[in-house]
């Protein structure tokens, strides 16, 4: 006899769309300015080995109306604001007590599959309002096409107890992680490698981080790791972005630099590329530092080691290395320019030098 599927008693499928709006937030006055019902991410653990030295401003942006799967759903949005120019928007959709897991795949399919034009338009349209409202915290606010999207399924109870070993074995996790409706079984090979990266810390607690998705069972409410899911994915756009910047910029000094030696060393052009090369690399040094810097680890225990796997699974290092890798070409450009510059110099001083000897040779030739 076949038992009874899951059932959820109380949880949310937490669906994020992650923009950049600025190079630096100032968290402090955005609070300062801010009329929203607002708090500081902060993990709740005492277990946890991690530390965030300038935690987010979460604001409570209330319920909105949001067509999802063909529907009107009513969702629950909060922002999350990151010092380092990011806003995280949280649209929290309840799960109907009583639904199956394997009654949310379709619903998976649809936010993981598919595009999401009304959450996405919503989301850019609540941080264009964000933007306005807060503008005095915002340093040099921007809009970039990119978006970063997670969906996070969480479930605090369901209809019974149940262990994270049972889940593995009884739920459709993989398909439910990869929003797969197919009733053909997945192959052995992709089911190991969709829920490889599995994390408990009690018997009955159960998280499970994908690329693009996670299932997390926390029957104590905790929402630390959907939280921190929320931070790595939040360092992945600002790394995104950055990379996106550098190619723009890398390519206007490309011009800017043949534009200023076709019209000589010694022009205004060339000394405003080379202030601009310097202090790009101020800004980006300032940039990664607070990137990087956003989450320590200061031990190996469970948090840490669920954060940490969150960063391999979606290739921060990738993104790490080559933003560091377009950082050394700047680097480099300014190198280029800087002793091109005293090279010139140097010959100008020689020509001058030179120019100096012959007048004073022919001077001796001519005076009476």
């Amino acid at each position: 006899m076949q038992p009874a599927p899951l059932r959820v008693q109380e949880g949310s499928v937490r669906i994020y769309r992650i923009l950049d709006v600025a190079d630096a937030i100032d968290l402090a006055r955005a609070e300062a300015l801010s009329q929203a019902p607002k708090s500081w991410v902060r993990l709740a653990s005492p277990r946890s080995a991690i530390e965030i030295p300038h935690p987010p401003l979460r604001l409570g942006l209330g319920a909105r109306d949001v067509r999802i799967a063909g529907q009107p759903r009513r969702v629950e949005v909060q922002v999350s604001l990151f010092d380092y120019g990011v806003a995280s928007f949280l649209f929290e959709l309840a799960v109907a007590p009583g639904a199956s897991l394997e009654e949310l795949v379709p619903l998976a399919e649809t936010l993981l599959e598919h595009p999401t034009p009304e959450l996405d338009a919503m989301a850019r349209a609540l941080a264009s309002e964000l933007s306005v409202a807060l503008a005095p915290a915002l340093l040099r606010p921007h809009e970039w096409e990119g978006i970063e999207t997670y969906t996070v399924f969480f479930v605090r109870a369901f209809d019974r107890r149940v262990t994270g070993a049972e889940l593995l074995e009884r739920a459709p996790l993989d398909r439910l992680l990869l929003g797969e409706t197919d009733p053909v079984p997945l192959a052995p090979g992709e089911r190991a490698d969709v829920l490889k990266h599995r994390f408990a810390y009690l018997e009955t607690d159960l998280a499970v981080v994908d690329w693009n998705s996670a299932f997390v069972h926390e029957p104590s409410g905790s929402t630390d790791v959907p939280d921190l899911l929320e931070l790595a994915t939040a360092q992945l756009l600002e790394l995104r972005w950055y990379d996106a910047f550098l190619d723009l910029e890398l390519a206007a000094i490309r011009g800017e630099t043949e534009r200023a030696g076709n019209a000589g060393m010694f022009t205004r052009r060339y000394n405003r590329l080379m202030r601009r090369t310097a202090t790009l690399l101020v800004d980006m040094s300032e940039t990664v530092d607070r990137v990087d810097n956003a989450v320590k680890i200061v031990g190996d225990f469970y948090l840490a080691r669920l954060y940490q796997a969150a960063l391999r699974r979606f290739r921060l290092p990738a993104w790490q290395d080559s933003v560091l890798r377009k950082h050394r070409m700047l680097a480099e450009v300014n190198r280029v320019l800087s002793d091109g510059a005293d090279t010139r110099r140097a010959e100008l001083l020689e020509i001058t030098i030179i120019a100096l000897i012959a007048w004073e040779i022919l001077w001796a030739f001519w005076r009476p």
